[in-house]
């Protein structure tokens, strides 16, 4: 991994970062504790999961590999006597000691539902050979120890509380237990119908991995998907959760969620970051799949821009909103490890503008490649650095792309052509060297789009307001579209004389747009855009 980072700021890439979240757990497979100070080390504890990405009732069992090591080195710790706890949802599941030589520990774990007792723990067993010296469960030969239980039966998350209590001998306890948690998360699909138009039913799937979905609903009126989940807002909660992952899945046949389309998503109302929805057209032929990846940070952001009355709020709201489909540009990069990185960007943007570059990896086999570690510069074609990132922590390289995909919002000042240097630093938490590599693209963007300063009068606001609550007729609020469509706001073919007609069509979908650009939540450009089409291609006449 050192040498692959050399050789990458050999190839021109400086650490210079942009905004990143590397963010493992609450969502994922694997995860990784703070380091403690311990002998002169920073020591920490690494839980990782086989397979990763684990749905109910899709395994009959799972390993669970637990790392003892230190950071600076990178080196197990020997001889380690475990404590183990396995947690959901505040309930103890399963405890036990264990021990292993080499520092890293390996469980089998062995779902088994239908657990009666008032403490799910009761219904745990254990299965091993007992070390002599530490009395923890241990490995003999290719046998590891076994726990079957309540555990992975149910989708959520999952705490891997784990105390070491002796190292470096079998005989050694440590002066002070050190305590560490980890955090995995177990997918559980909920199914659903929704009807379209033409009244089919549409199977639309949601894989959850944090709690079980409630109140899923299809607005036919803007086509829009949303559900609400279990969750604990009070700030200290947020700032310890990494991530919060749900998935989407509608087939691509249904024309409001075909391939090509974009998306708006909201978390109890507040629009996310694009980073945040993520789109995978490519793991299904027949099904798009949207994630809503949720960092900590946005969390804290959202918990913040709806003040202190929302702390004490036990759910978690999310809303999927479909907008216009759009054309891409897109090129790929090969890598001699058999990678590829493909890069697209919506091709109405160019030179000036700040664009949303989707970055997707794959493996040899044309699969998502998860869980990857990237880094990226850009260079003009007089090789001036236009933008360098290797993430922000230099124990720890690398962008997070977790579900193989990303994007990065940059303006690039020239249409002109452009190199990209790629670089793939590892995958997993431990780095894994197999699509490791560097490679290189170019690139050209077109012209930027023409900047107008959208201004539309507060009557014409406070006329939208009120239509959005039932408050005025569909003809007055027509009355603005006209208004704004003769002062040139709004660019449409004239075709009729310009007074208002006396039938106004306006599908009742448009209301929410309406109620949203009246309260501030989307900006007047947004407002007029959508409008702008919805007129020119005749869904609203006037």
């Amino acid at each position: 991994m050192y040498k692959l980072i050399i050789l990458f700021a050999i190839s021109g890439l400086c650490f210079v970062p942009l905004l990143v979240d590397n963010v493992y757990g609450h969502g994922l497979g694997m995860d990784m504790a703070p380091p403690i100070s311990f002998a002169g080390m920073d020591v920490t504890v690494s839980t990782i999961l086989n397979p990763a990405d684990i749905t109910v009732g899709d395994i009959i069992n799972a390993n669970m590999a637990i790392r003892f090591f230190d950071t600076k080195t990178d080196q197990n710790l020997k001889s380690v006597t475990y404590r183990v706890e396995i947690w959901r949802s505040g309930e103890l599941l399963a405890r036990n000691l264990f021990y292993d030589t080499d520092g890293e520990l390996n469980v089998k774990l062995r779902p088994k539902s239908g657990c009666t007792e008032a403490d799910l723990w009761k219904c745990s067993t254990y299965y091993g050979f007992p070390d002599p010296i530490s009395g923890g469960l241990t490995a003999q030969g290719s046998e590891v120890p076994v726990i079957t239980g309540p555990i992975f039966d149910k989708g959520g998350l999952y705490n891997i509380r784990v105390q070491i209590e002796g190292a470096t001998s079998p005989k050694t306890q440590v002066a002070e237990v050190l305590n560490y948690d980890t955090f995995v998360s177990i997918a559980q699909k909920q199914n659903f119908f929704i009807q379209n138009a033409q009244a089919q039913q549409i199977p639309v799937t949601v894989k959850t991995y944090y709690d079980d979905v409630e109140n899923f609903k299809f607005d036919s009126k803007d086509s829009s998907i949303s559900f609400d989940m279990p969750f604990n807002w009070d700030p200290n909660y947020v700032k310890q959760v990494q991530v919060v992952h749900e998935e989407i899945h509608v087939p691509k046949s249904f024309a409001s969620y075909a391939e090509g389309k974009q998306f708006k998503g909201l978390v109890d109302g507040v629009q996310v970051d694009n980073r945040v929805l993520l789109i995978d057209p490519y793991s299904y032929e027949d099904t798009n799949v949207i994630h809503f990846l949720v960092s900590g940070t946005e969390l804290q952001r959202i918990n913040s821009e709806l003040g202190m009355s929302h702390h004490t709020d036990k759910t978690i709201s999310f809303k999927l909103l479909p907008l216009s489909t759009i054309s891409k540009n897109s090129f790929e990069i090969k890598f001699d490890s058999g990678a590829t990185a493909t890069i697209s960007w919506d091709s109405s943007y160019g030179a000036g503008d700040k664009i949303p570059f989707e970055i997707s990896f794959f493996d040899v086999n044309g699969k998502l490649l998860k869980d990857i570690h990237y880094g990226f510069t850009i260079t003009d074609k007089n090789n001036k650095e236009l933008y360098s990132n290797v993430g922000t922590d230099p124990k720890m390289p690398g962008i997070m792309a977790s579900e193989g995909l990303d994007i990065q919002q940059l303006t690039i000042p020239l249409q002109d052509i452009h190199k990209i240097n790629l670089a793939i630093f590892g995958q997993g938490i431990n780095y894994d060297q197999k699509y490791a590599g560097i490679a290189s693209g170019i690139f050209e963007v077109g012209p930027g789009t023409k900047s107008v300063e959208i201004s539309i009068p507060d009557w014409v606001r406070s006329n939208a307001g009120w239509w959005s609550s039932g408050q005025i007729s569909d003809k007055d609020f027509a009355s603005g579209i006209e208004f704004m469509i003769k002062n040139g706001i709004i660019k449409v073919p004239v075709t009729s004389s310009g007074s208002a007609s006396t039938s106004v069509t306006i599908p009742d979908w448009v209301r929410s747009n309406a109620g949203w650009w009246s309260s501030g939540q989307i900006s007047d450009k947004d407002f007029a855009s959508g409008i702008q089409y919805l007129v020119a291609n005749g869904i609203i006449k006037v």
